[in-house]
């Protein structure tokens, strides 16, 4: 299968985003929290930050995609392009395929084609057909850039025709609405870049949002789409789910601790603690304390320092999320790839802390230090996963 846009000289490279294989070396800057009144700083890395996002999305389970009338404006796509995501989403809605499908979808057709319908220079009868660009890739066209196995060159080449044949081979992947999208996107492609689909997934549940009613944000439970209910488990169109079913009761750079770069999650301890993504784990260690010692095997207390037992996990667009305070060590180690919603560890009070709960951090840009956090709460609630203890 095509690499896609490599070969397209008329596709430009779309989305400045951090690949899952990105290195992050160096002793960087970490961030924990105490039950109690303050946060303390060990060290800081810069970065600044321009995060343009969609304001004001609903959620609505029961809207339908159209296909005419405007569309909604994004940088790295035209109208053309929009109006072809559009119909590989309401192709899906039409085979009732999960938005969780859409979002794989998308983020396959972005890598393979550049959302183009592409025709092929030693395909002749692909020249003959409407087309928005001409690609060189084997005998590979269309959206999807699918070979003759996959259909005629005229229904390879009709965006709804490419997408339902790509839907189709999808939902046959094993538990393909929680694995990561890579993996099941691989499984249909069949792709020598196996992957480079990843670094699409967050653009590509931004526009499944914008044009399908927030519908990234939904969670199929009991066979219906719920909006903002991902926890643990049970994972958002989007991609991501809650760490665990407590709610927030410490914030983000309050008033009282304005160096609380995460937010701290109600948590008894030995409560399993998920994966907010798929990703791969950069750390998996006990965080040394303000005297050096690394004694994260029983319960912290305010002012004694460190994270205790923690893990950060690189994911999709660059984004880092952290897990502070687990009761013994994590389950995962650095370099792993895990999924949205696996287990990773358990809840504790070990390191900087005076009680249990969960310590979560983003950060953005592959920026673990202080200047890469982001308040989690808004990032996830628009990604579908509210940390309102949704259980």
């Amino acid at each position: 299968m095509s690499a896609g846009a490599a070969a397209v000289g008329q596709v430009r490279r779309k989305v400045r985003v951090g690949v899952l294989a990105t290195a992050v070396t160096g002793v960087l800057a970490l961030l924990c929290c105490v039950g109690g009144a303050a946060a303390f700083f060990l060290t800081e890395l810069g970065g600044d930050r321009e995060d343009p996002k969609l304001a004001g999305l609903t959620c609505d389970p029961t809207y339908q995609v159209t296909l005419t009338g405007d569309m909604p404006r994004f940088a790295e796509y035209g109208d053309g392009q929009l109006r072809n995501a559009a119909a590989i989403i309401k192709t899906g809605q039409d085979m009732k395929v999960p938005a969780r499908g859409w979002v794989i979808a998308l983020a396959t057709a972005m890598q393979e084609s550049a959302l183009r319908n592409l025709a092929n220079s030693r395909v002749p009868a692909s020249l003959a057909l409407p087309h928005e660009g001409v690609g060189a890739d084997h005998d590979s066209v269309g959206l999807f850039q699918q070979r003759p196995g996959w259909g005629s060159v005229e229904q390879r080449m009709t965006p709804s025709y490419a997408a339902r044949k790509f839907y189709q081979k999808m939902v046959k992947v094993p538990n393909w609405q929680q694995r990561p999208l890579s993996v099941v996107a691989q499984r249909v492609q069949v792709s020598a870049f196996p992957d480079a689909y990843a670094k699409h997934e967050e653009l590509a549940g931004r526009i499944v949002d914008a044009l399908a009613g927030g519908a990234a944000r939904t969670v199929e439970i009991a066979g219906k789409a719920v909006c903002d209910a991902a926890a643990g488990a049970r994972i958002a169109a989007s991609g991501w789910t809650a760490p665990l079913p407590g709610g927030v009761v410490s914030g983000f750079r309050t008033d009282a601790r304005p160096s609380h770069d995460g937010v701290d999650l109600a948590a008894d301890k030995r409560t399993e603690i998920h994966a907010a993504s798929a990703g791969r784990v950069l750390v998996a260690r006990c965080d040394p304390d303000h005297s050096g010692r690394r004694d994260c095997d029983r319960d912290g207390w305010p002012d004694k320092g460190g994270c205790g037992w923690f893990v950060d996990i690189l994911h999709a667009g660059g984004f880092i999320t952290r897990y502070c305070h687990m009761i013994e060590r994590p389950r995962v180690r650095p370099g792993q790839t895990v999924a949205a919603g696996e287990v990773i560890g358990l809840s504790g009070t070990s390191g900087n802390s005076s009680g249990p709960h969960l310590h979560f951090e983003v950060h953005h840009d592959s920026d673990r230090s202080s200047r890469g956090a982001e308040n989690p709460v808004p990032f996830m609630r628009e990604r579908g996963a509210p940390l309102t203890g949704t259980g």
